[in-house]
């Protein structure tokens, strides 16, 4: 049996696609008792996230979980086949350790992820799919995942626009989790940055945008609420963090629509964070004295403080995740021998057996015991020697030196000595 990981994510596939192959959480247990049915893959977990669709599965049989999941959203499988990897065995196992460090995520080292690893584990466990291979796999996965982020600076650095954005609003507010939250657009940025604030848990998130179905996709995601952008001006005034990023030619957040929500805000402080080029905030707007704005430009010096130490982080992490995929890996083999070791010992106790009971009948018969147990002791050489005996014997040409180094190995023999 084999462990596979096959999926598609934000480096590979275009947010319409991974929409198409999402899993809803109140569907996967479901999806996995429907992928494990016919029994071609025994073993099987999802991790469904905005930026990733994962099936981590053992097998003999690796292109059924691919038609499964084709199948089961009601593509056809050239549809998604572009974007889809499969990793076999070695690089599966490092593909689960990297993801659940934070090392593949759109935001290098965010912790959020291995949450969402664990909760797939769980999901899988509920619906009965998650079997020997892939429970001590998870097992290693936490295990690795807590040894990269408590001996490495991977989660220590800010290394992204939408990490930096929450940096600078905590040097503001004491905590984030106290205030509201409007993001204007909806495109990759926002995204990033939403994730970014969810994770610090904001009192409230609230998604403005042109176009309102896409709003609401996202809003959908995180939690957050919608509104109208052309009701923004009337509402502005309820938030404390305004984070901005629309294709707009020219400002929509303008200097006077600020001051009136400062005003009726009784000047308590305002977080304004514009990630557009060109700009969606007036610039006029960073001399007020109740707001502090952010461009792109100093969120970039934030990021390139923080590069260099993360590098060296991703490294170090690097070198604990190989380390530990030969581990596992060499757990997966021992555990393929285990029927073969099994069955040696049956077949060596079976020959015991019959030894004994020819001597107790020998010795019921009166038989010299001293001679029952040199029969005995020789019975039992000549049937343990005969299979590698009759091995060698049948072994020719190139093979029978190899066949000979390997008895001696298997016995611990020094024909020289």
């Amino acid at each position: 049996m084999q462990l596979y990981a096959l999926g598609l994510n934000h480096h590979t596939a275009p947010l319409s696609i991974r929409e198409r192959v999402a899993f809803r959480p109140e569907g996967l247990e479901q999806a996995l008792q429907d992928l494990t049915r016919a029994r071609k893959v025994p073993e099987a977990a999802i991790l469904s996230t905005c930026n990733r669709t994962e099936v981590y599965f053992a097998t003999e049989e690796p292109q059924h979980a691919a038609d499964w999941l084709a199948r089961f959203h009601a593509l056809a499988l050239d549809e998604i086949s572009p974007y889809l990897y499969t990793h076999p065995q070695r690089e599966a196992v490092r593909h689960v350790f990297r993801v659940a460090s934070g090392l593949d995520s759109m935001v290098l080292g965010e912790p959020q992820i291995l949450g969402q690893v664990k909760e797939a584990a769980r999901r899988a466990e509920d619906a009965g799919t998650m079997g020997t291979l892939l429970h001590k796999l998870f097992q290693n996965t936490f295990a690795v995942a807590k040894e990269v982020r408590s001996t490495t600076a991977i989660g220590a650095n800010i290394v992204s626009m939408a990490a930096a954005a929450v940096h600078l609003t905590e040097r503001i507010f004491e905590r984030v989790s106290d205030q509201h939250v409007l993001f204007i657009g909806a495109g990759e940025m926002i995204e990033l940055c939403a994730a970014h604030f969810a994770g610090a848990q904001p009192k409230s998130m609230t998604v403005a945008n042109r176009t309102e179905t896409r709003a609401a996709e996202l809003a959908d995601r995180f939690g957050a609420q919608t509104l109208r952008l052309d009701a923004m001006g009337e509402a502005l005034s309820r938030f404390d963090v305004v984070v901005s990023c629309t294709a707009a030619p020219l400002p929509i957040v303008g200097l006077g629509m600020v001051e009136r929500a400062v005003k009726m805000r009784r000047h308590r402080p305002m977080v304004m964070v514009d990630l557009a080029v060109p700009r969606d905030i007036e610039p006029e707007v960073g001399k007020l004295d109740d707001v502090f704005l952010y461009t792109v430009d100093d969120l970039a010096q934030v990021v390139d403080a923080g590069l260099e130490s993360r590098q060296q982080a991703v490294l170090e992490a690097e070198e604990i995740i190989t380390s530990r995929v030969d581990g596992f890996l060499h757990w997966m083999q021992a555990r393929d021998v285990v029927p073969t070791i099994r069955a040696l010992r049956s077949h060596a106790e079976g020959l015991r057996h019959a030894e004994l009971e020819r001597a107790l009948r020998l010795l019921a018969r009166g038989d010299d015991p001293q001679q029952v147990l040199e029969a005995l002791s020789h019975g039992l050489t000549n049937k343990l020697v005969h299979g590698p005996t009759r091995y060698l014997n049948q072994t020719e040409g190139e093979q029978l030196a190899e066949a000979s180094r390997l008895v001696q190995r298997l016995f611990n023999l020094h024909p020289d000595d």
